[in-house]
């Protein structure tokens, strides 16, 4: 009895119904997660090439940067390049007019000097012949 009860129920038009929604539920959530699948792959792709467009741009802004930079870097340099000329110009004017005021004498006047006094030796010498 209880098995031709249960059987009623079971075969009743209701429950074919929610039988019915029960599995059509289902189908839609398979076909939810398909359709799923398919965007994510398509969005996942959509997302690299974004990816990829923006990482190019960036390395050619890095790029841009960089050789800006290192042309600055070049400037400065020839800029203190001369300034340390000017400074060491400053310094060797400075030196030679202590050097003058102390009376020591230049190269150049130990040079002239030397040429004198060889000059005076020679004339010595030839006095002598």
């Amino acid at each position: 009895m209880t098995s031709v009860a249960l059987q009623t129920i079971v075969e009743a038009p209701a429950v074919a119904n929610i039988r019915e929604s029960a599995n059509r539920i289902w189908l839609a959530g398979l076909g939810a997660f398909a359709k799923t699948q398919e965007e994510s792959e398509k969005l996942f792709q959509a997302l690299v090439k974004e990816g990829e467009g923006v990482e190019k741009r960036a390395k050619q802004a890095a790029e841009a940067q960089f050789e800006e930079a290192k042309g600055k870097v070049v400037e400065f340099r020839g800029k203190a390049n001369e300034q340390f000329d000017r400074l060491e110009e400053l310094f060797q004017e400075r030196v030679a007019q202590v050097l003058r005021r102390m009376g020591v004498p230049t190269q150049n006047d130990i040079q002239e000097l030397t040429q004198r006094v060889e000059a005076l030796n020679q004339s010595v010498l030839a006095l002598k012949k």
